[in-house]
């Protein structure tokens, strides 16, 4: 015999009730029509599941060894009628999602649990790079939605929705020597130093604004720009939610300057094309980005 879904809601009705009345109460049966159902079901296993000798129905050790996988594949059953009432309201059935390697990742994929758990059979992929490449993946239809700092200007076949802000910190290495690390400076100082910045390995800089330094080093990744500097090998202008443990661990410190303070807040932007607009999962995504914000 092949249990179908039915059989697995009355035996979990029983064993949840505890006595066949009880059971036949949550599905709106007939007592003596779920006795009769259940006896059915343990005559086509061959196995006894309910001990009818005592007022209650007590599941028998076989009923016991069953339950987890019978609970399993009801909660799997239920997830996928409620994702196929999802994809007829209009859910997509997958969804890309892209972060600019310079920003802390936390509240983003915060933000993607949250969507799994609201979704559980939603298809999400993440992908993270430069802001410059995962801009472009934007715009060549390859990502539904981008997480990114604003720019310098505004793309007029983007749209976008603020979704939080974060300082942008130069830092140093604390092995740098000292008549640089150890003193403040006057900011125009830093043109002379080598700059390390997180950039595309093929797009030029759609935005030079954070390049101070007449000499920069380019690397894709934040966690190598970021050892880079802990290495003295530059210094760095970087998101401070995202160094935060690399300055409490004392690595590197935050430039003292002299003539204006260290830490631009700079908006963050979840960003997507006018041409296409967000589908459900995405705006879900959004309006749980900003209930984190």
């Amino acid at each position: 015999m092949k249990l179908s879904s039915h059989n697995i809601e009355l035996f979990l009705a029983v064993v949840d009730g505890g006595s066949f009345s009880a059971a036949a109460r949550a599905l709106r049966r007939a007592p003596s029509a779920v006795s009769m159902a259940m006896a059915n079901i343990e005559a086509e296993l061959g196995i006894a599941l309910f001990d009818r000798g005592a007022r209650e129905a007590v599941p028998t050790p076989a009923a016991l060894a069953l339950l987890p996988h019978a609970r399993l594949i009801a909660e799997q059953l239920k997830q996928l009628h409620l994702h196929v009432q999802e994809l007829s309201q209009g859910l997509e059935s997958r969804i890309s999602l892209g972060i600019a390697a310079e920003l802390d990742h936390a509240p983003f994929l915060a933000a993607v649990r949250a969507l799994s758990q609201r979704h559980p059979l939603l298809d999400i992929e993440v992908l993270t790079a430069p802001q410059d490449d995962v801009l472009d993946m934007l715009h060549r239809g390859r990502i539904s939605a981008c997480m990114a700092f604003a720019g310098g200007r505004i793309n007029h076949e983007e749209q976008f929705q603020l979704v939080g802000s974060d300082a942008l910190l130069a830092i140093i290495s604390t092995q740098h020597p000292p008549d640089v690390a150890g003193r403040p400076l006057y900011i125009e100082e830093l043109v002379n130093l080598r700059q390390i910045i997180v950039a595309s390995r093929e797009l030029d800089l759609a935005d030079a604004r954070p390049v101070v330094g007449l000499s920069y080093w380019r690397t894709d990744s934040l966690p190598m720009a970021l050892s880079m500097v802990e290495a003295g090998l530059g210094w760095g202008n970087f998101a401070a939610s995202a160094i935060a443990h690399s300055l409490a661990a004392g690595r590197v410190r935050r430039v003292a300057f002299k003539n204006t303070g260290n830490g631009l807040v700079v908006p963050i932007h979840l960003v997507w094309m006018k041409d296409r607009p967000l589908g459900m999962a995405a705006r879900s995504f959004l309006q749980l980005l900003n209930d984190a914000a």
